[in-house]
C-alpha cells in the first residue's frame, strides 16, 4: 500500500484504502495472533491497510494547525504500524482503540514538529495545551460574543494564565515559511523577494577546493576502518536520513552497549583526520 505524496493524489489513495474491507472482531483477533505468535507479515499488513480509513478520519481533526492532510495521513500511518506491533489481542479490545492513542500521537508531535524552529511543547502539559488551546477559545466565544480573556480559559483548563498568556503567543507567531506564495498565481514567494547575499566566485572556488581536500581526506580514513565502523559513519553519521542506534544492533547483531562503543571509536578516529587536516592546511597558509 502506497501512501500519498501530494494533495492530486489523495482522491486516488482514497479509492484505494476503500477497497479494503473493515474486519470483523473475530477476524482481527487471528490476524493479531498469528502476527503476534509467527510474526506474520501478512497479518500484519491485513491488519494494518483494514484500518487505514480511521487514519484519514483522524487527519481531518487536525487541519485547523496548518499542515497537509496529507502529511498527517502519512504520519497516522507510521503510528497505526507501530501500533500493530505493540498490540496485545488477548486484552480483549479492539486494535483501533489502541490504535488511535499511537495515530494521534505521531500526527500532534509531527504538527509540534513542524509548527516552530522552537521548541513549543517540551513537557507532556505543555503538549496538551497546545491542541486543547483553541478548542477551549472557540467554546467560551460560542457562550459570549466578546473574544474570551485569558483568565476565563485557565480557569477552564486547569492551568495559569501566564502558560495560557505564552502558549497563545506561540501559536500566533508561527515560523513563516520562505516558501509560502504571496501572489494567487502561486509562482511567487517570499524566497524570489529575498536579496541575493551568496558567495563570490572566488569564495565558492576556494569552498569547493577545501570541500574536496577534506572527502578526500575522510575517504582516506574510511579505508581504514572496520567493515562496522565505516558503516556507521556512512549511515548514521554522514547520512541525510541516518539510521538509529537499534538498526545498527540489528544489523550486526551486537549490543546496544557494543554499537556505542564502535560509533565512539569510528568518530574519534574521524576527528584525528579532520585535525590533522586542518593542522596541513594551517602550515601551508603560514
Amino acid at each position: 500500500m502506497s501512501v500519498p505524496v501530494n494533495i492530486n493524489s489523495l482522491d486516488i489513495y482514497m479509492s484505494e484504502i476503500n477497497r479494503f474491507q473493515i474486519l470483523t472482531s473475530d477476524e482481527e483477533f487471528k490476524l493479531a495472533v498469528r502476527f503476534r505468535k509467527y510474526d506474520d507479515k501478512e497479518a500484519a499488513e491485513k491488519l494494518v491497510t483494514s484500518n487505514l480509513r480511521f487514519v484519514v478520519k483522524i487527519a481531518h481533526e487536525y487541519r485547523n494547525y496548518g499542515v497537509k492532510l496529507i502529511d498527517l495521513i502519512q504520519e497516522g500511518n507510521v503510528g497505526l504500524m507501530h501500533a500493530v506491533k505493540k498490540f496485545n489481542p488477548y486484552k480483549g479490545y479492539r486494535l483501533i482503540s489502541y490504535a488511535v492513542w499511537w495515530i494521534r500521537a505521531y500526527m500532534q508531535n509531527f504538527i509540534i514538529k513542524t509548527w516552530s524552529l522552537v521548541k513549543i511543547g517540551t513537557t507532556q502539559a505543555q503538549r496538551k495545551l497546545f491542541f486543547k488551546l483553541n478548542q477551549a477559545k472557540k467554546k467560551l466565544q460560542n457562550l459570549s460574543t466578546k473574544k474570551p480573556e485569558f483568565a476565563e480559559i485557565a480557569e477552564t483548563l486547569n492551568v495559569k494564565e501566564a502558560e495560557i498568556e505564552e502558549m497563545d503567543l506561540r501559536l500566533n507567531n508561527r515560523d513563516l515559511s520562505l516558501d509560502a506564495s504571496i501572489n494567487e498565481d502561486g509562482d511567487l514567494s517570499h524566497r524570489d523577494m529575498l536579496a541575493y547575499e551568496g558567495e563570490s566566485q572566488e569564495e565558492s572556488l576556494i569552498k569547493k577546493q577545501e570541500t574536496a581536500l577534506v572527502k578526500r581526506n575522510i575517504a582516506g580514513v574510511l579505508a581504514k576502518l572496520s567493515e562496522r565502523e565505516r558503516y556507521i559513519i556512512r549511515n548514521r553519521i554522514m547520512s541525510e536520513t541516518p539510521e538509529t542506534l537499534q538498526d545498527i544492533v540489528d544489523r550486526f547483531k551486537i549490543t546496544r552497549e557494543r554499537a556505542r562503543q564502535v560509533e565512539k571509536e569510528a568518530l574519534k578516529k574521524m576527528r584525528y583526520a579532520i585535525l590533522a587536516w586542518e593542522g596541513d592546511q594551517m602550515a601551508v597558509n603560514a
